[in-house]
């Protein structure tokens, strides 16, 4: 009898972890299809050499930041940073994507206290269709409720017409290491992708063209910070050695401690990286990018704090 039971247990086991391996098979093969799509236009980045009259920084018509802290995470945090320079082939490549994912890599160790054993980072030939959809797989398995997810994307962006589950006129997309229509990350596609986890507390970061059109990603207790208007471009700078936005939102807005004008945690200090909330780095983004219009859609509680 003793002999049967654990026989019993064995198969259950077996068929529990058939039924797991089966699962994750299934999803990956789902998302490793891509939607069929038309009138695809892959645009790579604005890149404008030498030095910029920027002219005098506006302030925006509309702030972000309530200068009121959210809550804190109280449980780890994670991040998928992906920034293409090299693309496939020689015709597609740009000059500061890469260095975008790296100072936002770097940053969300310095100034926010993540690990990088906690981050994934996917630049130029490793940001291949496979890796990215890889990357969010494997983190769904890996989150808790009380965790918080840090998506970072600087590169080229798409539009089009894609059967990606959404009911949208005109689809917008990343554009993988590949860049070709076939290998595209719609915006249905990802928000499907981020469906599953088991946080409400993702931010999503998209430097690129018409990011604006991210907004399939939006829901309760996210943040979707996007580099310019649903039609608009992207740029960026030889001067800046990043994208125009990445430049303000990181560099200048969190590790300069430019944005830091909110006295978050009342010590009656300013200025410092750990203390900039998002949405304060995104006002300072947006009251100083040139050419394009930054755009937020912020469901969070009041300001987060990465």
């Amino acid at each position: 009898m003793a002999s049967l039971v654990m026989d019993m247990k064995r198969t259950v086991m077996l068929g529990t972890l058939t039924i797991l391996f089966l699962s994750v098979v299934l999803a990956s093969l789902v998302y490793a299809v891509p939607p069929r799509a038309s009138d695809v236009e892959i645009t790579p980045k604005i890149t404008v050499k030498g030095p910029v009259a920027m002219g005098k920084a506006a302030k925006p018509p509309k702030q972000a930041a309530t200068g009121i802290l959210g809550d804190l995470v109280t449980g780890e945090k994670y991040a998928i940073v992906i920034g293409i320079s090299d693309y496939y082939g020689e015709a597609n490549d740009l000059e500061y994507a890469d260095d975008d994912a790296m100072d936002f890599y770097n940053t969300l160790i310095a100034a926010y206290g993540f690990s990088d054993e906690n981050i994934v980072l996917l630049i130029d030939g490793y940001a291949t269709r496979l890796n990215i959809l890889t990357a969010v797989n494997n983190l769904k398995e890996t989150i808790t409720a009380y965790d918080e997810v840090v998506f970072f994307y600087s590169g080229h962006g798409a539009r089009g017409k894609a059967n990606d589950g959404d009911r949208e006129a005109t689809d917008e997309a990343m554009v993988p290491y590949e860049c070709t229509a076939e290998s595209l990350i719609w915006d249905g596609q990802l928000a499907a992708l981020f469906s599953g986890f088991a946080t409400s507390r993702i931010i999503f970061i998209f430097d690129s063209c018409y990011s604006g059109g991210m907004t399939d990603l939006k829901a309760g207790g996210r943040i979707v910070v996007m580099a310019c208007s649903e039609n608009g471009l992207s740029y960026e700078f030889e001067s800046f050695q990043n994208g125009q936005f990445t430049y303000y939102f990181v560099e200048e807005g969190i590790v300069a401690g430019k944005a830091d004008i909110w006295d978050h945690d009342a010590d009656g200090s300013f200025g410092e990286a750990s203390d900039v909330v998002v949405e304060e780095a995104f006002d300072y983004a947006k009251a100083n990018c040139k050419y394009q219009t930054p755009t937020i859609s912020d469901t969070f509680t009041k300001d987060l704090l990465p």
